[in-house]
């Protein structure tokens, strides 16, 4: 593992000691028993809690579980969550992150090749980090994500036969 990037049990250690209100760990719970573990793949997921945030303030919002919990434990929950996913992709191989974006087309309903190509071009999935990350481990993800897209980006385009 490179230096300087904090293993998931770290960052989920982390994770849990945020959640010491009980609010905030019951909405956490019903996060991903009512929602997350409906959504398959860790960059779905992803995707979704940038989705949750807003873009202007930072904060989140999910109008299920502030009704349910109060804004500032969703909030956390949500908060948490989102971070915790984000280790957890940091610290997947090339492979699996291939397989995490497989499964992000598959579920799109896009084409792949239009994702791909906006994906490739805008980068659009920068957007979906979580904030105040460590810039190390931020980069080695979306430098992953990267390469996983000219993974695919080379496995759809036709291939010269040779000799």
């Amino acid at each position: 593992m490179s230096v300087g990037i904090p293993s998931m049990s770290q960052a989920q250690t982390s994770a849990a000691a945020t959640l010491v209100d009980q609010e905030a760990r019951r909405a956490y719970d019903d996060l991903w028993r009512r929602t997350l573990s409906r959504i398959s793949g860790d960059l779905n997921r992803l995707v979704y809690l940038a989705s949750m945030r807003d873009y202007n303030s930072g904060r989140y919002h999910h109008a299920g579980l502030e009704a349910s919990f109060g804004f500032a434990a969703a909030s956390q929950a949500l908060e948490v969550t989102h971070r915790e996913i984000f280790w957890k992709l940091a610290q997947a191989s090339l492979e699996q992150l291939v397989q995490e974006l497989e499964l992000y087309i598959q579920n799109s309903g896009e084409s792949a090749e239009e994702l791909l190509a906006t994906w490739r071009g805008l980068q659009p999935y920068r957007i979906a980090l979580p904030l105040s990350i460590d810039p190390l481990a931020a980069h080695l993800l979306l430098s992953n994500l990267k390469l996983g897209l000219e993974v695919l980006h080379s496995r759809r385009r036709p291939h010269p036969s040779h000799p």
